[in-house]
């Protein structure tokens, strides 16, 4: 009986399913062409057939402009295939991966205690989605913030879309007062297999330790890849136009450090050891 990771053609749930193997634990994913999670007549019927001891939930919707463009299609695969998937694992172990969109960024350092206020569709299904997991006590949410990584298809992390526009010579626009506890997703891999392995269940943060914002995430990486900060173009939230953004949904993960016995990464520390193959 292996561990079943969805999203495994997308950038955490790839990393998981690498990090599972690594360490000797039999895990497998499953491809988009193999199996339509949409389809949940064809879900229950897989997860029938391969009786799963676990399963880690990646899979999402998870751009705020799209979800609130195709609100059913976000509620179908965001709200409704997560219930799903839990009610299937009701008695084996289900760990699902939530925002920090889940806040509305009022505040910041938000801890497990803080009630959730999304500001977008996209956090709302996320709540949503929550809530009907934490019904059952053998299984565990885990929030995170910003990955950064190399993706199977080289487009679902956030620093492959700026690397991307800035190696073509093109300004991105970040902005000075939205601020992140941004993560590389190898140690967000390491961090869930960790707790996974662990008898503790329930609710989590998973983070990186230093606050920072879209504009000094941009500069950082464009240091790191010798290009010029003039292709960071600051911006405010003010004039924004697209879905409402969160200032400050920077996560305080103190339970998880207390748990796993170790602080969180910081992401610049990370950054200035990364290879140009994780980045």
């Amino acid at each position: 009986m292996a561990i079943w990771i969805t999203g495994t053609h997308g950038l955490i749930g790839s990393h998981v399913l690498r990090r599972l193997e690594a360490e000797g634990i039999d895990a497998f994913g499953v491809s988009r062409g193999e199996l339509d999670l949409g389809d949940f007549q064809a879900v229950e019927k897989f997860f029938s057939e391969k009786k799963p001891a676990g399963i880690i939930h990646c899979a999402a919707m998870s751009k705020a402009t799209e979800c609130d463009r195709d609100t059913r299609l976000a509620r179908h695969i965001n709200i409704d295939l997560t219930q799903l998937l839990s009610e299937l694992a009701a008695n084996i172990p289900f760990t699902f991966l939530s925002t920090d969109l889940v806040f509305d960024g009022t505040q910041g350092n938000y801890s497990e205690k803080d009630s959730p206020a999304p500001l977008n569709y996209y956090g709302e299904t996320k709540v949503k989605a929550e809530e009907s997991v934490l019904k059952n006590l053998k299984h565990t949410v885990i929030r995170t913030s910003l990955n950064a990584g190399i993706s199977p298809t080289g487009d679902r992390a956030f620093n492959e879309e700026m690397k991307k526009m800035c190696g073509a010579g093109k300004s991105v626009k970040l902005f000075t007062d939205e601020f992140r506890s941004p993560i590389p997703v190898v140690e967000t891999a390491a961090l869930l297999v960790s707790l996974y392995r662990k008898s503790e269940r329930g609710l989590y943060h998973l983070a990186g330790a230093e606050t920072l914002s879209r504009m000094q995430i941009g500069l950082a990486l464009l240091d790191k890849w010798d290009l010029p900060p003039s292709l960071a173009a600051g911006s405010s939230l003010h004039y924004y136009q697209g879905p409402r953004r969160a200032a400050n949904t920077t996560l305080n993960c103190g339970k998880l450090e207390k748990l796993l016995g170790r602080r969180m990464p910081g992401f610049t520390e990370w950054l200035g050891k990364a290879t140009p193959e994780q980045i």
